[in-house]
Parts: C-alpha cells; sequence; structure tokens
C-alpha cells in the first residue's frame, strides 16, 4: 500500500510539473510561431520541413531504443549507462558523416541548393543529442520531472529571444536552424553542469547485448514510425513546392499544438509508471482507461472547436498569409482525434517487454499507411494524401487498442465504448453550433466568437450536469499540495494518527 501510494504521489507530482513544463513550452511556442509567421515565409518553413525526414531518421539511430530500454530495466547500472553513452557518441559521429556528404545529393534531389548547407549545420545536433540522452532518461527513470520542466523552459525562453532575434535581422531559414539547435545544447549544457552523473570510461558487451534484446526492436519500430511519419512532407516538397509544404508544416503544427499538449502531459509520464506495474495487469488496465478517458474528455471537443473557428485563428494569428493552411489544418484535426490517444496504449505494450510485437505490427501498420498516402495521392493530389493521413491514423488506433486488448486485458470493445460519450457528444455539439451560425452570414471574426461561446457552453452545460468521471478524476489527480484545504485536512489527520 505504501508503494502503491508513493507511486501515486510521484505520478501527481510529474504530471504537474510536466503540465507547467508543457503549457509553458506551448504558450511560448504560440508566442513564437505568431511573430515568426510574421517575419518568416512557407518558403522557409517548407525547406525546414523537406529535411525533417532525414534528421529523425538518424536522431532514431542514436536513441537505438537503448533509452527506453533503460527506463524498461528495473535497476539499470552505472555500466548499463556508460555503455549507452559511448555507443550514443560513437553513433552520432557516423551518423553525421552521412548527413555531411549526402547533403549535395539531397540538396539537388529538391533542386534547392541552400539545403546543402542547413543539412550540415543542423545535421550537429546529432553530437548535442547524444550527449545529454542519458541524464534526460536518468530524469525519467527516476521520474524527476521537476527538473525537466525547469530545463525545457528555460530552453525554450532562449530559443525565443535568439530565434525571433535572427528573423527580425533577416536571416530567414536559419533562424529555425537555430531554434531546432538550441532545444539540444541548452539542456545539455544545463545537465552536464548541473548533474552529477559522469560517464565511466567502459563499454560492457554484456551489458550492450542486454539491453539490445529489448531496445533493438524499440529502435526499429521507432525508426519505421519516424520515417513514415515525415514521409509526407518528402512528397509534398518533391511533387508540389517548399511553399505548400510550408502550409501543410503550419497546419500539422498548429493541430498537434492543440491535440498533443494534455495527451503529452500524460504520457510522458505514463512509461516509466507503466514499467512500475507491469506485472499488474489489472492495475495497468485501470490505469489506460483513466488516461484515454481523460485524455478524449479535453481532446475531442478541443479538436471539433477548432475545426468550426479555423479560419478566424489563422488570421488572427498568423495574418492572411497562412490562409492556404485551413483547409489542411482543419482536415488534420480528424488525424488529431485519433492520434491523441496513441501513446497511452503503445507505452504500455512496450512498458511490459512486448517490443518485438510493436515492431511486427508497426510495420503491419506502416504498410497499410504507405498504402493510404500513396494511394490517396496518386489518385486525388493532395486531398488524397489527406485522406490517407486520416485513414492510416484512424486504423493504427484500432490495431494499438487490440493489442492492448490482448496483451493487458482492457478490451477493444469496452475502450471505444468509455471514448463514445466523448466523441458522441463533442461531434454533436459541434454540429449544432456549425447549423446555428452558419445562416447567419457573419464577419470571419464574429462568426468565430460566436461559435467559440455556443459549443464551450453546451460542453461544460454537459459537464455540470451529466458529470462524466473523465472530468472527476482529472480534479482527482491534482496534487493535495496544490490545494490549502487538502494540505490542512492530512495534517490534522496526521496529528490525530
Amino acid at each position: 500500500m505504501a508503494k502503491q501510494k508513493s507511486l501515486k504521489q510521484k505520478a501527481a507530482s510529474g504530471m504537474v510539473w510536466t503540465s507547467i513544463q508543457k503549457f509553458s513550452k506551448m504558450g511560448i511556442q504560440f508566442i513564437l510561431g505568431i511573430i515568426l509567421a510574421r517575419l518568416l515565409t512557407p518558403f522557409d518553413y517548407g525547406c525546414i520541413g523537406m529535411l525533417t525526414i532525414f534528421m529523425v531518421v538518424a536522431e532514431a539511430f542514436i536513441d537505438g531504443g537503448f533509452g527506453s530500454a533503460l527506463i524498461q530495466k528495473k535497476r539499470p547500472t552505472q555500466t548499463d549507462y556508460s555503455t549507452i553513452f559511448w555507443w550514443n557518441l560513437a553513433l552520432s559521429f557516423v551518423m553525421y558523416a552521412i548527413l555531411f556528404f549526402s547533403a549535395p545529393a539531397i540538396a539537388r534531389f529538391y533542386d534547392i541548393p541552400i539545403l546543402r548547407d542547413v543539412l550540415r549545420v543542423q545535421g550537429l545536433i546529432l553530437f548535442i543529442y547524444a550527449l545529454n540522452l542519458i541524464q534526460r532518461n536518468q530524469l525519467k527513470k527516476q521520474l524527476k520531472f521537476k527538473i525537466l520542466a525547469i530545463v525545457r523552459i528555460i530552453t525554450s525562453l532562449v530559443a525565443l529571444v535568439i530565434t525571433v532575434t535572427m528573423a527580425f535581422m533577416g536571416f530567414g531559414v536559419w533562424a529555425l536552424v537555430a531554434q531546432y539547435l538550441l532545444g539540444g545544447i541548452v539542456p545539455a549544457i544545463v545537465f552536464w553542469f548541473y548533474l552529477k552523473w559522469r560517464p565511466s570510461w567502459v563499454f560492457s558487451w554484456k551489458s550492450f547485448k542486454e539491453l539490445f534484446n529489448f531496445g533493438f526492436f524499440m529502435f526499429l519500430t521507432h525508426l519505421v514510425n519516424s520515417f513514415c511519419s515525415k514521409l509526407n512532407a518528402l512528397l509534398i516538397g518533391k511533387i508540389y513546392s517548399p511553399q505548400i509544404l510550408g502550409y501543410y508544416s503550419k497546419a500539422m503544427r498548429t493541430e498537434n499544438l492543440a491535440s498533443n499538449t494534455l495527451s503529452s502531459v500524460l504520457t510522458s509520464i505514463t512509461y516509466p509508471l507503466y514499467a512500475e506495474v507491469q506485472d499488474d495487469k489489472k492495475r495497468l488496465a485501470n490505469m489506460i482507461k483513466r488516461l484515454t478517458t481523460s485524455i478524449a474528455y479535453i481532446t475531442f471537443p478541443l479538436m471539433c472547436l477548432m475545426m468550426l473557428i479555423a479560419k478566424p485563428v489563422f488570421l488572427l494569428l498568423y495574418s492572411d498569409r497562412w490562409l492556404e493552411s485551413v483547409p489542411f489544418f482543419q482536415v488534420l484535426c480528424l488525424v488529431g482525434l485519433a492520434n491523441c490517444l496513441q501513446s497511452v496504449n503503445t507505452q504500455s505494450i512496450a512498458a511490459i517487454g512486448k517490443s518485438k510485437t510493436m515492431f511486427y505490427w508497426t510495420l503491419i501498420k506502416r504498410s497499410f499507411g504507405l498504402t493510404f498516402v500513396i494511394g490517396g495521392l496518386y489518385l486525388f493530389g493532395m486531398w488524397g494524401l489527406l485522406a490517407g493521413v486520416v485513414m492510416y491514423n484512424w486504423f493504427c488506433y484500432f490495431v494499438n487498442i487490440g493489442l492492448v486488448s490482448k496483451h493487458i486485458g482492457y478490451k477493444w470493445t469496452q475502450q471505444l465504448l468509455d471514448l463514445s460519450p466523448m466523441l458522441i457528444t463533442s461531434a454533436l455539439f459541434a454540429a449544432i453550433t456549425y447549423f446555428s451560425v452558419s445562416w447567419l452570414h457573419l464577419s470571419v471574426y464574429v462568426d468565430g466568437i460566436l461559435k467559440f461561446v455556443i459549443f464551450v457552453s453546451l460542453y461544460l452545460g454537459y459537464t455540470f450536469i451529466v458529470k462524466p468521471d473523465s472530468a472527476l478524476y482529472l480534479l482527482t489527480i491534482i496534487p493535495s499540495k496544490f490545494k490549502f484545504w487538502e494540505r490542512k485536512k492530512q495534517k490534522n489527520i496526521q496529528k490525530n494518527d
């Protein structure tokens, strides 16, 4: 009982600090995105988007799944940490060399010469990533999310100041490169000067092989996911133009900011928590249920609302320069409905040691995904590609809940039943809001404000009357140390004891 209480306290504290980190980062990125949208062009964003696939693949090789393996292992040793550190550092040299010498060919592939230098500079992040990966995973393993939150907030503020300054001075795409590099440089400096951990001069093949058995399939899973998730950018950049890719990238980033904020807060602490209770399937299933319904309670209505008010939001935040992103964004919100729940399910499968199963099913999911996306692009162009992305993400969700049903016991039919009230309610309120306002033919901003007020009022009224379990659970996971009356009550109980 004491261990369960301690775990719950750590989870609650971790959730608060992760929430502070995520929402602070979201706020800073929100401000940064608004400023940069007025200083940079869709071409600048498109150039970065074209190189994303090469960077995420290289980063996947450096991690190699060993970060997940170190968290999944109950008691990793100094030898384990040191072995993986030296492996990652050596591999970063190899991957950077590949990027450096292939940069001219990549620039010729897109017929954009500046991409050669951009990729060579951007690739320096590989060394930085290798230097702080172990420290980051140690903090996650120990559930020390307060330190991670503070470092991430500092990083976001530094990136905001430097990136905006460079964009204002006319550096264009290089401002985005600086933002990317700063995301690794600042944490690396803080971790090396603040944390006491240092690698030993040791490399153990025994330790490497032990972690490799689990980490290898996590690496393959991450590699396939990383490549396929960024394939859209490669196809759009090659077939269409950097500008179209820029519009798509802006739409995707905005959708991710809206759909993944809460889910990323919860899932950032779920994997180490799942690993702690991996032998108790009943408790793990209950944890998954609580997390999925809590995420859906916030994200489902948010995605429906964002589809309704997409045009005034983009016009207000990014100016009319980015209005071509609006229809892309509205379609991608359908992706967000499914994508926000993915990590909760997939991380539970990884936590119980089923990395090989995850990899095999990832191949199946991604094979279907490529068929949907490429087939849609070939038949219907850009809109076919977007439809393929939507179909793929929902297909992945159904596969993931099937795996959870089989290996953990939280039946897929039950998960759908648990989520259906939020989905049906959100869609119904969105339809009522749309048809009650659209016939009025109001100005863009008045239309958006009225839709916002009606939809939020309906959903808050539903919450107040029905009191869904997911809403009540979100209130219960707030640590008592943030409630004065709860803290006072707890002290009185301790005195009586």
